[in-house]
């Protein structure tokens, strides 16, 4: 089954479960069913030697490197030669970007999850700016680059701000591309931002017209990254940035108090 449609972890009591993937969803879930089943295994594509074996604070929780092969019968071998018999495989191996509904004619594709071609992650340069795409980057603060976006989308709708040229869009998008090859990145990661979000989100407010993005939610982002590391168990009840969460507060009020 896909996490997608998990939803509780009765279902695999006393059982041996196999997640292949260790992003959030497979960190989320492994913990949940660890609660009920016999044994939880973590295939995850790469990580460090030294964080192999059983989880710490766990007694039925392991982190393995990725599956080399499934047996018929249910055993599956790791590429660390270990070897389980399973119950249940989880595929927590993210999404497929999809657009069954969308007819271009062949002005935008889906190749190996790479949306393209789209100037910014946002504007296919032959339909733009009649058609955009939001909420396509991974890897990045989901609700401000969406709102970003959107706002961006808006003002171009609205002629307060302008897009360059197809054939500019073009040459920029055909660099962007170049430069993905040439450090080795696979298409399927075209729109993970996760070294490059604070300067796409800051690219996009400029646009606008409105302030960069605010030393507070970069602190903040990262503090809660660090957090999540640290207590993997109980990150979402116990941090260690109130002073951040109050900047936060304080700038949420200065906004109310200008829009007056």
């Amino acid at each position: 089954m896909h996490s997608h449609n998990y939803r509780t972890p009765e279902p695999f009591q006393d059982q041996v479960v196999v997640l292949i993937g260790s992003s959030s969803s497979a960190l989320d879930i492994s913990r949940d069913i660890a609660t009920v089943a016999k044994e939880v295994h973590m295939a995850a594509r790469s990580v460090e030697e030294n964080k192999l074996g059983k989880v710490s604070g766990h007694e039925n929780l392991w982190l393995h490197s990725m599956i080399d092969r499934v047996h018929e019968d249910g055993k599956v071998v790791f590429q660390d030669r270990n070897v389980v018999g399973a119950d249940f495989i989880i595929y927590c191996t993210g999404y497929k970007y999809d657009f069954p509904f969308l007819e271009t004619n062949g002005e935008v594709t889906v190749d190996d999850n790479r949306v393209g071609p789209l100037y910014k992650h946002v504007f296919p340069p032959a339909l733009a700016p009649w058609l955009s795409f939001v909420g396509l980057p991974w890897k990045a603060i989901p609700f401000p680059v969406f709102e970003l976006q959107s706002k961006w989308i808006a003002g171009i709708l609205s002629n307060r701000i302008a897009l360059p040229s197809k054939e500019e869009m073009t040459k920029d998008i055909e660099a962007f591309y170049s430069s993905l090859e040439a450090s080795g990145t696979p298409k399927r990661d075209t729109h993970n931002l996760a070294l490059h979000q604070w300067d796409y989100m800051n690219w996009i407010a400029d646009q606008c017209g409105i302030p960069s993005i605010e030393e507070w939610r970069k602190q903040m982002f990262m503090a809660s990254s660090k957090n999540r590391v640290l207590r993997p168990e109980s990150f979402r009840d116990e941090w260690e940035d109130d002073d951040l969460v109050l900047q936060a507060q304080q700038d949420f009020a200065n906004y109310l108090i200008s829009s007056l």
